[in-house]
């Protein structure tokens, strides 16, 4: 048999293009995607520098568009035979409130967050279930904990460990192993990306809640000060990949642990609204 092939969604930038790095440098035949191949060149250059450019495969995928996701797990079976494992890494950052952003703006955040990892995952499953492969979810701290301005975010991704922990047993009975990644801060563009245009812009378009959203930017802006690298949060990705029985749930920092246990351990809400309510003061 050849070499282990793992897919991984949305490689350009982040913590995408280190983890398939680092898949690349463990040894698996890497399939690097994203939406636009033309900005693959960040990639190819470092992976070039790494010495790995030979075990990646970029190609072209949209976790919004199914044609795009079925031709290429298609070129990836007709080339390589199987497939091992799928990273579902691809995601949007939304910064907004309800009475602020549109049911759209909210729709959009939810399609490629929630139903785009649905979307790669059910159409890579037979290939997964036929290898006895992993399925591991890029998801967030925001999976867990409700944050302030990033309510179509949060939604999303509660939505998407909702659905993985839901079908861990069902995949595990057929051999396919469910793992979610949840990162904290982590030094990338995603943050700067978030909500498009400069905080003053973001402030305008706030209104009457302008206020509350300085004070959380000011707060996020001091938590990313001391943000995860990708490389970092890509070692932990590489873990759920390689280990012989991970857990469902993985997180990339102490940061993300300590984050996420307030909520496990806040049966009524008032510990994480407790906390989250002070970052608008």
């Amino acid at each position: 048999m050849s070499r282990r092939t793992v897919l991984i969604t949305g490689t350009s930038s982040g913590i995408g293009l280190a983890t398939a790095l680092a898949t690349a440098g463990a040894g698996w035949t890497t399939i690097a995607t994203m939406r636009d191949p033309d900005r693959a060149d960040r990639l190819r250059d470092a992976a070039a520098q790494a010495g790995v450019a030979d075990h990646i495969d970029i190609h072209a995928l949209d976790v919004t568009r199914p044609d795009t996701i079925d031709s290429c797990i298609e070129a990836v079976i007709a080339e390589h035979g199987h497939l091992d494992a799928l990273i579902n890494n691809a995601g949007a950052g939304h910064l907004g409130t309800l009475e602020t952003d549109t049911i759209d703006d909210i729709r959009a955040v939810v399609e490629v967050n929630f139903f785009g990892v649905l979307t790669v995952t059910r159409a890579a499953l037979p290939h997964l279930r036929a290898s006895r492969g992993r399925i591991i979810t890029i998801s967030s701290v925001g999976g867990v904990v409700g944050q302030p301005f990033n309510e179509a975010y949060c939604a999303a991704k509660f939505a998407v460990e909702g659905y993985l922990e839901s079908l861990y047993p069902v995949l595990a009975r057929h051999g396919v192993t469910v793992v979610i990644v949840e990162p904290g801060a982590v030094g990338s563009e995603f943050v700067a990306n978030v909500g498009g245009g400069d905080a003053a812009e973001r402030l305008d378009r706030a209104g009457r809640y302008a206020p509350q959203l300085r004070a959380y930017l000011d707060r996020t802006a001091g938590a990313f000060a001391n943000a995860q690298t990708p490389q970092d949060a890509a070692a932990t990705v590489l873990t759920a990949l390689t280990a012989d029985q991970p857990q469902l749930r993985l997180q990339t920092s102490d940061t993300a642990r300590q984050f996420t246990a307030i909520k496990l351990a806040d049966l009524d809400g008032s510990r994480v609204t407790g906390l989250t309510t002070t970052w608008l003061d």
